[in-house]
């Protein structure tokens, strides 16, 4: 397989302080991997750096080829931050339809994200009233409206129930398996064990990235909140 992402010596400073320190890595296509990280590691700004909104102070980072952030990639980077990106005052079907309508998409394809996230039912209501899981799941419908190339969420299952949460991640590895390459950070380990690839961020840089069996064995444990402990211990100890 063939690397859709690369990032080559990546720095980042935010009010003066260095979040990504000389980064480089590798994403492989139509592979799940998870980004994960305590808080402050840099996995938000490594994600914005990303889908090109992310100022860098050196470095490159180039998604197929093509410099994140390009006007190429506008139809094959989708991206979901933590908040969700949607407009109060409008329905949810107004949302996705605006957004419809920027792609040139057919309205057929509305019914699809729709059913997809599991919003049927809500079409009509402002978003406003909304809860802030039913947000979060718009966000990741307007996200999915272009089918992009590269899909990047930002802890996209905080505050989902867990039968929702399930249906998401089969849908994740579904769009993997149709060549889409998914990038999704999250702090929740069972969450991890679900990716092919993970990359582990302490203080902007890479700890691990591998597979959640390899990290599991280079750490002698039988399971990923050991594992991250042992990692994390052995990190602060080397530091």
């Amino acid at each position: 397989m063939e690397a859709v992402l690369d990032i080559d010596r990546l720095c980042v400073r935010r009010s003066g302080k260095l979040v990504l320190n000389n980064l480089t890595l590798e994403i492989l296509g139509a592979r799940v991997t998870g980004l994960l990280g305590a808080s402050g590691s840099g996995k938000s700004t490594l994600m914005r750096c990303m889908v090109g909104v992310q100022r860098i102070d050196s470095g490159t980072i180039t998604i197929m080829g093509i410099s994140a952030g390009a006007k190429e990639l506008r139809r094959k980077v989708g991206y979901v931050s933590q908040s969700p990106a949607v407009y109060l005052d409008l329905t949810v079907l107004e949302n996705l339809d605006y957004f419809r309508s920027i792609f040139s998409l057919p309205y057929s394809r509305l019914r699809e994200v729709v059913d997809t996230v599991s919003l049927a039912g809500t079409q009509k209501q402002l978003v406003s009233s909304l809860s802030g899981g039913q947000r979060a799941r718009l966000s990741l419908a307007i996200a999915l409206l272009p089918s992009p190339s590269l899909l990047v969420l930002d802890e996209p299952t905080v505050g989902l129930d867990p039968l929702l949460r399930e249906e998401l991640w089969n849908y994740f590895h579904e769009l993997a398996k149709q060549g889409c390459t998914l990038i999704v950070s999250s702090h929740v380990m069972d969450e991890a064990e679900r990716c092919d690839d993970l990359v582990l961020l302490r203080d902007g840089k890479i700890m691990f990235h591998s597979t959640p069996a390899t990290l599991k064995a280079s750490t002698e444990t039988d399971n990923l909140d050991s594992a991250f402990l042992a990692l994390a211990k052995r990190a602060k100890s080397e530091f």
